[in-house]
């Protein structure tokens, strides 16, 4: 190596040496609010009824908030005579609701669907704006049709089959706990399945994106599909749980378990807004 090069070298290594930062783009997965009401009573309210038992489900989860859902205030004297009203735009209280969402360790983020005057109040807040999240598809320019004239002498068609290889899909992860959960303890597997192999005793949480399978008396709380997900199902070697909840569906002990699932193997599963419990075959 020359003496150039090893000036050359040394010049950039002592000039990454100063760097301080650097900006990437990034990925980043969000939790949205499709927000359907202004009322902040109402939605206090159902939150309450939804998370009152697990107010740090979403701990810190970096949140959009949706207002395309938003009902839209009703018209004005113009638009009650057939006008349209444009720049109207709901009126809700953007201080109360975020300090409402953090209050469940929500962490908002950005918004979509807002009109321009609450987008530069959510802005004056620190909340950044969200591109279109079903962005509408790109229009394609017609290409220009040349007409051709030729002569066709003979046309042959001939099928032949392609294999196409497919990628194999993903195996869907599952966090394992093989240790017994003492009251106070809390374990979320997030995006996934959750399985535990011991005890889960009165007082402690397993929460789940997905199923929850417990192979112990599960005497704590079990929430399954924690994000919505009404297919996830609650499976236990012993249903004693104090809490159980799937998709935001919950029932407690202040309606005791049926006898018929009792201390017994078990599951839990959601039919429409009911939680249906059946004995497990063993």
């Amino acid at each position: 190596m020359t003496q150039v090069q090893e000036g050359r070298q040394s010049s950039r290594a002592a000039a990454r040496a100063q760097e301080h930062f650097e900006l990437k783009s990034a990925t980043l997965g969000l939790l949205v609010l499709e927000l359907k009401t202004a009322d902040l009573e109402a939605l206090a309210a159902e939150l309450r009824q939804r998370l009152g038992d697990t107010p740090d489900v979403f701990d810190r989860e970096p949140l959009l908030i949706d207002f395309t859902q938003l009902p839209q205030p009703a018209g004005d004297e113009a638009t009650a005579q057939g006008e349209l009203s444009l720049g109207a735009e709901p009126e809700i209280d953007l201080v109360a609701l975020l300090a409402l969402l953090r209050q469940y360790r929500m962490q908002p983020v950005a918004v979509a669907g807002a009109g321009p005057a609450l987008l530069a109040r959510a802005q004056a807040l620190g909340l950044a704006e969200a591109p279109d999240v079903d962005p509408q598809p790109v229009a394609r320019a017609e290409p220009r049709v040349q007409e051709v004239v030729r002569e066709v002498i003979k046309e042959v068609i001939v099928e032949r089959a392609v294999e196409v290889p497919v990628a194999p899909a993903e195996a869907p992860r599952t966090l394992v706990i093989d240790k017994p959960l003492r009251s106070g303890q809390q374990v979320y597997a997030k995006g996934c399945d959750l399985v535990v192999l011991a005890l889960v005793s009165h007082g402690a949480e397993v929460i789940a994106d997905g199923h929850i399978h417990v192979y112990a008396p599960l005497r704590g709380k079990a929430i399954a599909g924690a994000r919505g997900n009404t297919e996830a199902r609650i499976f236990a070697a012993s249903l004693e749980a104090e809490l159980i909840a799937i998709a935001g569906i919950y029932r407690t002990t202040e309606n005791p378990l049926p006898d018929a699932v009792l201390g017994k193997p078990a599951q839990v599963r959601l039919e429409g807004e009911k939680l249906v419990m059946e004995p497990l075959k063993t």
